[in-house]
């Protein structure tokens, strides 16, 4: 057809996660006391596109911190399978992981706590070239003051200690730390939680340009909604280490097919949720269950307003609602 254009194929997955699981042993007081652990991360499975935002949100106890340290390799799996560029990562050690190491990197949500307040700024960014022995010492000062005016620092402040920058200085020289090993993913821990609504903007506007200029992927794990929708381009809703909801930025925030979602997405101040069963209330009422004790069904019936019996006994499967739109729950049929 004359005018038509043919669409782009799908950028290639980055990161792929298959049936992850994360345990945590409690300790037994005594003897007598049957072993139990908590599940923080229980069969979660994803794909992360190259090039590509991928959000994991959900309440405090979710796990999506806890998903996001599995993939980096910075905290041990359970079980399920990592692959970084479609190689398994997930039993590597020694210098195998060092290497899969210099390819991801985080920037940690605290700018107050993520620096040594001891060392200059300018040593801090440049630890990582020096522990995996990347360039010349020439070259790892260069690249310092390179990093340094990207990220809207001027190099001679390399000299400068933590306390001498305000807060949104600091992430900005997170930022730079990251990007010292030239990674390829980058997990984003809350990196702007701790931040002034005014910096927020000028942060996430530098990430963004960043991610564009270094062809980066990166894991955006935040509680902030409006953020979220800022920036990624497919999320992943969490709750109690279960992933209830799964779609592209557009699908999620205009048609939320879960409860769960509708609810966190019903707390943000002046949405109007104008998707399926609209009419009904959004709020959430009580705690989340226990996640060493998991009730039977579906893990968030206690706290459901629509839940049926069904709920109740019978755990809902992750599956395609709609085109690319995963929801786990009995009242979406697919």
């Amino acid at each position: 057809m004359a005018g038509s254009e043919t669409p782009m194929p799908p950028a290639p997955p980055k990161v792929e996660v298959r049936d992850l699981r994360v345990e945590f042993p409690l300790r037994r007081r005594s003897f007598l006391d049957r072993p139990a652990v908590v599940h923080a991360v229980d069969g979660v499975s994803f794909v992360i596109r190259r090039n590509t935002v991928f959000g994991i949100v959900g309440e405090s106890g979710s796990g999506k911190t806890t998903t996001a340290l599995a993939i980096m390799r910075l905290q041990a799996a359970t079980g399920g399978r990592i692959l970084l560029d479609g190689a398994d990562i997930t039993d590597l050690t020694g210098d195998a992981l060092r290497a899969v190491r210099r390819r991801m990197q985080i920037i940690f949500q605290d700018p107050y706590s993520s620096l040594n307040p001891r060392r200059r700024v300018g040593a801090a960014v440049r630890e990582p070239l020096d522990l995996m022995g990347i360039g010349t010492p020439a070259e790892r000062e260069e690249t310092v003051a390179r990093l340094f005016a990207r990220v809207g620092l001027s190099p001679a402040q390399r000299s400068l200690f933590p306390h001498q920058f305000s807060g949104g200085q600091r992430q900005r020289i997170g930022i730079a730390r990251a990007l010292a090993s030239q990674p390829e993913v980058v997990v984003c821990d809350e990196p702007v939680s701790a931040l002034d609504v005014a910096v927020q903007a000028q942060i996430l506007n530098l990430m963004r340009e960043i991610r564009y200029d270094f062809g980066l992927t990166y894991i955006f794990v935040s509680h902030n909604l409006g953020v979220v929708q800022r920036v990624c381009d497919e999320i992943a809703v969490m709750y109690l280490g279960r992933i209830v909801e799964r779609a592209d930025r557009n699908a999620l925030f205009a048609r939320p097919q879960h409860p769960y979602t509708r609810a966190l997405l019903a707390a943000v101040p002046g949405r109007q949720d104008t998707g399926p069963r609209a009419e009904l209330p959004g709020t959430l009422a009580g705690d989340p269950p226990s996640p060493v004790d998991l009730p039977p069904g579906c893990r968030f019936a206690s706290r459901c307003p629509h839940a049926m019996p069904r709920c109740r006994s019978d755990e809902p499967a992750l599956q395609e609602a709609a085109a690319a739109h995963f929801v786990a729950c009995h009242l979406v049929n697919p």
